[in-house]
């Protein structure tokens, strides 16, 4: 895990030194600057974590010189891929996935990618035909960015790389859009910044000549599976997938550990780790470090479920109590780290992952992702109502389901009758038939999609195109601000393609969510937490900061000068008022208090990213 950064043609060297170091927080134990022949400058910060010695150094040549790489990820399968090669003449001199992808492409060029299992972002310079190939996995869980600058082509693993590139910095033409449709821009080349795009996930490209030729190399749609016609095989194979994902995602030269929230997925994925190392089937003996996110006195507080599942495993966890008047000051700075935009503060995320870090752990595998591959949200609920139709039983299951899984924080949601949810829900969805509209996919045209029932195609969309993308580019930040790396089991390949492939019923069903997992890892967690309905977001209990902690600095801040004339609020004084509401405890609602946050944070990303110096030094 690390950052990377590059030019073609070749760079000065205290520009291209100055803009590596914005990446320092990706890889603080080195870095490597080389330049090639006036035609390339290739950068890198390093993270290490498999073999940590100076064998794993990048840019990272081919014996040969022809070719050179820098390389953002983890390749989970590369023992397996060494030995292919090793078998085809290939030899090693080092213990690093970073030379295992190198020959890869060396012997298998472009498709190399169809064979790895992990997440990454690389380019692999050829010095021979000066042409550079570049790929990003296949759902974005490493971020890549380019911007062609004064015919310069530049490439970074965060946009604060490119910006000493750049003679300003100014928003994109798209800004107002994105940032009203938070889950809408990840997946897209848009960024907020203008003249920057975002390498799109599950693409390969090829630069010559100046110019960048981007293809499409993984849909998941073209690779569905044939899935066991019973329901207990179904759960079978998923568990033997899961147990793999997790032994693969084990293998470390560094600590690892976990982010546990006390949610089904997390501790699904710490029980997995567990059972594996007890069955001596794991690759790292020293994985048994849980963090865990605590919230006291607020309704996003699910600590003593967390505590539940590391006393069932018989380990110790490590309590992070979030409390924001302890880092707030660094507000500003964590802006400038993350980027982007989002509904919800990153502090107690960044809290959290500052404590792994301080605590001596470098990787953390954690349950992202099954809630978009699985139906964890309700809303997945109210879209299986249209495969389940013509079944009463189904309906009245489904709908038990929808009422159970509401959020515990019960000042989110108001509760509806089962009659009024499916009488609105079909309503829209005839509505929508009528009208010929189709589910709202990038991919609602290909021939599988047509194939998959109504709840697989929204969460389809969900895990490629919108909620997923958005959260992987969050957490990704979260992590690597605190220089740790996190791996996601749930989002193997393997499993992705299985569970795409699964009817509706395997995913919701019999009175829960996500039944495939819980039936899958029943028997490694405590029956509290399998069988637990209701749910906590890790968010941040906004309406309890405003209302108390930070009162006086919302409204510092919504009364300042340069709030008030601040080009990214469309209405400051509207805004102002609503905010004054929440502090003022005359309005309590979540959602509105988290509209307002979303509102807001333009103000500070202005201030924190807009407004950098890290320009055209």
């Amino acid at each position: 895990m690390c950052g990377i950064l590059g030019t073609v043609p070749s760079s000065e060297s205290s520009q291209f030194k100055l803009a590596l170091d914005t990446l320092t927080h990706r890889g603080p134990d080195s870095f490597g600057i080389e330049n090639i022949s006036n035609e390339v400058s290739l950068g890198h910060r390093r993270l290490s974590i498999l073999d940590v010695s100076a064998k794993g150094h990048q840019p990272m040549f081919h014996e040969s010189k022809r070719y050179a790489i820098v390389f953002n990820g983890e390749i989970y399968n590369f023992l397996e891929i060494q030995k292919e090669l090793v078998n085809l003449g290939h030899s090693f001199r080092s213990s690093s996935d970073t030379e295992v992808l190198l020959k890869a492409y060396i012997e298998w060029g472009e498709d190399c990618v169809l064979k790895l299992n992990g997440m990454w972002a690389f380019a692999i310079w050829d010095s021979q035909s000066k042409k550079m190939f570049m790929s990003r996995d296949r759902y974005g869980k490493k971020p890549l960015f380019y911007a062609q600058i004064n015919g310069k082509f530049v490439f970074a693993s965060e946009m604060k790389a490119i910006f000493p590139f750049m003679k300003q910095l100014e928003i994109s033409d798209d800004f107002h859009w994105m940032k009203k449709n938070i889950f809408f821009y990840e997946a897209t080349e848009k960024c907020l910044i203008k003249g920057i795009k975002r390498f799109p996930a599950g693409y390969s490209g090829h630069l010559e000549r100046g110019e960048l030729k981007l293809y499409r190399y993984w849909n998941t749609l073209d690779h569905l599976v044939e899935v066991p016609k019973s329901y207990d095989e179904q759960v079978e194979r998923f568990r033997e997938l899961f147990m793999d994902s997790c032994k693969l995602r084990m293998r470390s030269d560094v600590t690892i550990g976990t982010a546990l929230s006390g949610g089904l997925d997390s501790s699904a994925t710490i029980a997995a780790m567990a059972n594996l190392s007890k069955n001596n089937n794991s690759y790292s003996d020293d994985w048994q470090h849980a963090f865990v996110a605590s919230f006291p006195g607020t309704p996003l507080d699910e600590s003593h479920y967390a505590k539940m599942v590391t006393d069932h495993l018989g380990i110790g966890a490590t309590f992070v109590d979030i409390e924001p008047l302890k880092h707030w000051n660094n507000l500003e700075h964590y802006f400038y780290q993350f980027e982007d935009l989002y509904i919800t503060s990153p502090l107690p995320m960044i809290m959290l992952y500052g404590a792994v870090k301080q605590n001596g752990v470098t990787v953390t595998l954690d349950g992202h992702g099954a809630d978009e591959l699985l139906s964890g949200y309700q809303q997945g609920a109210l879209e299986s109502l249209w495969d389940a139709r013509f079944s009463p039983k189904n309906t009245k299951d489904i709908l038990s389901i929808y009422q159970g899984s509401i959020n515990e924080d019960k000042d989110q949601y108001e509760r509806v009758g089962n009659f009024k949810v499916y009488k609105d829900y079909m309503i829209r969805k005839i509505g929508k038939k009528v009208l010929g509209q189709k589910m709202p996919s990038i991919d609602n045209g290909h021939p599988n999609f047509k194939k998959l029932d109504n709840l697989s195609q929204y969460l389809y969309s969900m895990f490629h195109e919108n909620i997923l993308p958005t959260l992987l580019r969050n957490y990704d930040r979260y992590a690597m601000i605190n220089s740790v790396e996190i791996r996601m089991p749930f989002m193997d390949h393997r499993i992705v393609s299985f569970v795409n492939s699964l009817p509706y019923s395997s995913k919701i069903g019999n009175d829960y969510t996500k039944r495939i997992v819980r039936d899958a890892l029943d028997p490694y967690l405590p029956k509290e937490v399998t069988w637990r309905k209701s749910k906590i977001g890790f968010s941040s209990p906004i309406v309890n900061w405003m209302q108390n902690d930070l009162s006086d600095w919302f409204m510092d801040n919504v009364n300042s000068k340069s709030f008030i004339e601040s080009n990214l609020i469309e209405n400051p004084g509207a805004l102002r008022d609503r905010i004054t509401q929440i502090v003022s405890k005359e309005n309590s609602n979540f959602a509105q208090a988290q509209k307002c946050w979303s509102e807001f944070s333009p103000y500070i990303w202005e201030k924190a990213v807009l407004n950098t110096d890290m320009v055209n030094k």
